[in-house]
């Protein structure tokens, strides 16, 4: 199993704004790709950044289905993203893989 980890540090004075576009409309266009098992949103408490630090973590069964993802869907969704929050966000991605 695949871990997506999508890291984004906000300004503070959008964090509901930002929470309320990710739960309504950034995650369900992934759900829609069928292509993650599942997802969690998290908050970081002891972030060393000025602003708020979220980590969006998404599963996916196996690489392939991560690839797919990165080549037909990421493109598009992110950069709703980057329409909606430039210049008031940044992230950053890691992927990992289930060892235990």
């Amino acid at each position: 199993m695949i871990l997506y980890n999508l890291t984004v540090i906000i300004d503070e004075n959008i964090d509901l704004e930002w929470r309320n576009w990710i739960k309504s409309t950034f995650i369900p266009k992934i759900s829609d790709t069928s292509l993650f098992i599942s997802h969690r949103i998290l908050k970081v408490l002891s972030s060393p950044n000025e602003g708020i630090t979220y980590c969006i973590q998404l599963v996916a069964e196996s690489a392939a289905q991560y690839d797919q993802f990165v080549s037909n869907h990421a493109p598009k969704i992110m950069e709703l993203h980057t329409e909606k929050f430039s210049n008031r966000c940044v992230s950053f991605s890691t992927l990992m893989e289930y060892v235990e």
